[in-house]
């Protein structure tokens, strides 16, 4: 018997792209996007217009002019000869150098704070709970100054190192200097050098190459380790313990390597009126890392201390049940499955670490702000230019940490079955 699977279709009429749901939604959509693009166009043409008046064409030539100022620190070739580009280069990657170690650094100490504030030691816990709200309620630049000028006005000067009796001393085996003009650090230095190689973005170190050419081919090994564990845990039902045979395929070459290049350390040495050799880590950059370090973590810490609070009381138990200690439970069950409500709302705060590295103009850093978007500005009068290649530049950050994080975040997340 034939039955009638619906009611016939009714013809398509304008009226229906509003009063029917299955376009009006697409139509709303189409509608929207028409103003902006008219929109963004009114922008730009009344931009071009009032340049035009002003005598002035929107052009990103000045890139490729001299920039005639210094930068420090840079992590490539740079001198005051180059141009605004590669100043803008250098820029960019101080602010990527930083962010990157003040969200590793604010990751560690949230974890940590976050953890400690649900301990059951009730001084630790209330020391952590006053972190938290001092920490996160105080602006990031008034921390950020306080780090610069402790380190400024309250850490000695290079010459009381000097003398027989110095009213300083250098810190582990007289290899670290802490002074007002910065920390000096030992930096790993080779005696047999592979040279270095022309690039893109200047020479680099062949040294550094072939250690990071070695330790990729350790985690393809480690992986193989892992996989062939795996297969024999499948068939036998015992897994072998892979970690020794890891470790001496990670130290064996790597030793290997460094005593042919070889390696030592350059350690600072008092020379004049300041330390040379080794790595000084400028108190510009030191405030900018510590005070973003420490007020995101506080924010951080609650991120964990909401992730833990959501985790039922029943996981703990039951971990405690089958002999785990605290900290082993904390580690091996609580925190793994807390990372999914922990995960998305640290996206946030390390975008807001990335953008806050602009705050590093208050106390002297040369990131993207102070060099693109500060001196390359006041020197070439390409305003316009400048913050929109700013803009750009962040959003791309931005959308590139998002991004990577979201990656994290789906491979995190329960599998629901």
């Amino acid at each position: 018997m034939a039955t009638n699977s619906g009611a016939p279709r009714q013809p398509f009429h304008l009226s229906m792209l509003f009063n029917d749901a299955r376009y009006r939604g697409r139509t709303v959509q189409v509608i929207a996007f028409c103003i902006l693009v008219l929109a963004a166009a009114w922008l730009v043409d009344n931009t071009v217009r009032n340049l035009a008046a002003l005598g002035k064409d929107f052009s990103f030539g000045f890139l490729w002019s001299k920039a005639g100022y210094d930068i420090a620190p840079h992590a490539i070739d740079y001198s005051s000869t180059s141009t605004h580009a590669r100043a803008a280069l250098v820029g960019l990657l101080n602010t990527l150098i930083v962010a990157a170690m003040a969200c590793v650094t604010a990751t560690f100490v949230g974890v940590l704070a976050g953890a400690l504030r649900l301990s059951d030691n009730w001084i630790v816990a209330r020391l952590m709970t006053v972190y938290v709200e001092c920490f996160r309620n105080i602006p990031a630049l008034l921390w950020i100054i306080v780090v610069a000028a402790v380190m400024s006005e309250a850490m000695p000067a290079p010459n009381a190192f000097r003398g027989e009796s110095p009213t300083a001393s250098m810190l582990f085996w007289n290899s670290i200097a802490v002074t007002n003009r910065g920390i000096y650090l030992p930096v790993p230095d080779f005696s047999r050098s592979l040279g270095h190689a022309p690039g893109a973005l200047g020479s680099f170190d062949l040294n550094y190459a072939a250690i990071l050419a070695v330790l990729a081919l350790w985690l393809l090994a480690h992986r193989g380790l892992l996989k062939h564990a795996e297969q024999v845990q499948s068939a036998t039902g015992e897994r072998p313990a892979t970690w020794w045979k890891s470790l001496c395929v990670l130290i064996v070459p790597v030793v290997a390597l460094l005593y042919a290049i070889g390696f030592h350390l350059d350690y600072p040495t008092l020379k004049g009126l300041n330390f040379t050799g080794g790595l000084q880590l400028r108190n510009s950059f030191i405030a900018l890392w510590i005070g973003l370090s420490v007020y995101t973590g506080a924010f951080i810490a609650e991120n964990v201390r909401s992730g833990i609070l959501a985790i039922s009381r029943g996981q703990s138990e039951a971990a405690h049940a089958l002999g785990l200690s605290s900290g082993r439970t904390m580690r091996l069950v609580i925190l793994p499955q807390a990372l999914r409500i922990i995960v998305p709302p640290l996206i946030s705060q390390y975008l807001n670490i990335t953008k806050n590295t602009s705050l590093g103009l208050a106390v002297g850093y040369m990131d993207l702000r102070s060099t693109l978007g500060g001196i390359t500005i006041n020197q070439t009068g390409r305003e316009l230019e400048g913050m929109l290649m700013m803009m750009l530049i962040y959003v791309a950050i931005s959308l590139a940490i998002s991004g990577a994080m979201n990656i994290y975040n789906n491979r995190v997340s329960l599998k629901e079955r």
